[in-house]
């Protein structure tokens, strides 16, 4: 756990010394979007290759994709005001 939080204290700090450098925002935004795509694929390829979650896929019932599909638009929700607040201030 300690070490999640340590590269987040890290990314943190070198953002704050960054930032003048424009160039540096938007690679990053770039690869925090590949990375963010890469880690969806990986975690399909895994739920796709476990038998036992696949065999159980329709038994999860409806609430479960009701919960799934809320927090799904609700990240992508808040991730659009974020972005917006952001670019205001820039």
């Amino acid at each position: 756990m300690w070490i999640i939080v340590l590269f987040f204290a890290i990314g943190i700090l070198l953002g704050r010394l960054l930032r003048a450098h424009s160039s540096l925002i938007r690679l990053a935004d770039q690869l925090a979007m590949v990375s963010i795509l890469f880690l969806l694929f990986v975690l399909g390829l895994s739920v796709g290759l476990n038998q036992e979650a696949l065999a159980h896929f329709g038994t999860l019932g409806l609430q479960a994709a009701i919960l799934t599909s809320g927090a799904i638009i609700g990240s992508v929700a808040a991730v659009q005001l974020l972005s917006l607040s952001t670019r205001r201030k820039r």
